[in-house]
C-alpha cells in the first residue's frame, strides 16, 4: 500500500465519496422506471454510467485508482467469472471492465430503496439462501437463461467479503452453473481489501490490482474439481497481489474447497 495522507483529510475525503455515490445511487434509481421501455442492452449502457461515475469520483475523492492484467482473457463467448470478494470495491468497479453481465446475488439486497430498484432493472440472479437445496436450482435455471442470452454471470464464491489472507470455504453454485452450461469459468484475483477494507468507512490511496486469470473449462467436468482449480489460482493469486507470499505458482497454493450445496 502507498503511503497517504493523515487521518482527518482521508475521513473527509471517504465522506465526499460516500456523498457522491448515495447521491448519484438515488439519482439512478429515481430515473430507472423510464429505462423500461428499453431492451436489456439499453438498459446496460445507461445504468453502466452509474459505475462509471462512481470509480471516476473514487479517484478524484480517495485518489483510488486501479490496474487490470489479463483482460485478453475476457473473450467474445459468454462465460462464468468468479471473483474474489474482499470488499465493496469490486461490486462497484468491476463493471468496468468486463462484458455485459448479471450478478448472482441475495435476494434481500433487493429490497434495499434505491440501490436495489437500479439492481431490479438489469435482471440479476436474485436467490433466497434460506431455501437450501432450492437456491442452487433457482441459480442454475437463471444463470442457464442468462449465459443463452450471451450475458456473462458474476459469482462471489465466498458468498461474503473476507480480509486479506482469510479463508472462507468456496460454496459450489457458480461451478455447477458452469459444469451443467458448459460455459467456461474465468476467475479474477485482486487486492482491493488493502485499500477499502472490510467494514471500512475509510479508503485509502492506491492502487488496486485486479489480475483476470486464464479460462478453466468446464465441460464434462464435475462441479468440485472445476471448483477446486478456480480456487486454488484465485487464492495463491490474491496472496500474491496482497503481498503475503513471495508470487507463487497458482498450483502451490490449494483451493478453499466447499462441498456445501447453497447457492451463492
Amino acid at each position: 500500500m502507498t503511503s497517504h495522507p493523515g487521518r482527518p483529510r482521508l475521513i473527509l475525503r471517504s465522506a465526499l465519496f460516500w456523498l457522491g455515490l448515495a447521491g448519484s445511487t438515488v439519482v439512478f434509481a429515481l430515473a430507472s422506471p423510464l429505462l423500461l421501455p428499453l431492451d436489456w442492452p439499453g438498459r446496460f449502457r445507461v445504468m453502466s454510467q452509474w459505475s462509471r461515475f462512481n470509480a471516476w469520483w473514487l479517484q478524484r475523492t480517495c485518489r483510488l485508482r486501479y490496474r487490470v492484467t489479463g483482460r485478453e482473457h475476457l473473450t467474445a463467448q459468454a462465460a462464468v467469472l468468479m471473483c474474489k470478494h474482499q470488499s465493496a470495491w469490486e461490486t462497484l468497479v468491476l463493471q468496468r471492465f468486463i462484458p455485459p453481465q448479471v450478478w448472482v446475488l441475495k435476494r434481500e439486497l433487493m429490497r434495499i430503496p434505491f440501490f436495489g430498484w437500479g439492481m431490479a432493472l438489469m435482471d440479476p440472479i436474485a436467490v433466497d439462501r434460506r431455501a437450501g437445496r432450492r437456491a442452487m436450482a433457482q441459480m442454475v435455471t437463471q444463470g442457464l437463461e442468462r449465459l443463452g442470452r450471451g450475458l456473462w454471470v458474476v459469482v462471489f464464491p465466498e458468498g461474503t467479503r473476507t480480509r486479506p489472507g482469510e479463508r472462507v470455504r468456496y460454496k459450489l453454485g457458480g461451478a455447477v452453473l458452469a459444469a451443467r452450461s458448459g460455459h467456461p469459468v474465468i476467475p479474477v484475483a485482486h487486492n482491493a481489501g488493502l485499500y477499502w477494507p472490510k467494514g471500512s468507512f475509510i479508503k485509502y490511496p492506491g492502487t488496486v490490482d485486479v489480475e483476470i486469470g486464464p479460462p478453466i473449462p468446464s465441460e464434462g467436468r464435475e462441479p468440485g474439481d472445476i471448483m477446486a482449480e478456480v480456487a486454488a489460482w484465485i487464492e495463491a493469486r490474491t496472496d500474491a497481489l496482497c503481498g503475503l507470499t513471495p508470487d507463487p505458482s497458482p498450483a502451490t497454493v490449494p483451493g478453499a474447497l466447499a462441498r456445501d450445496t447453497a447457492a451463492e
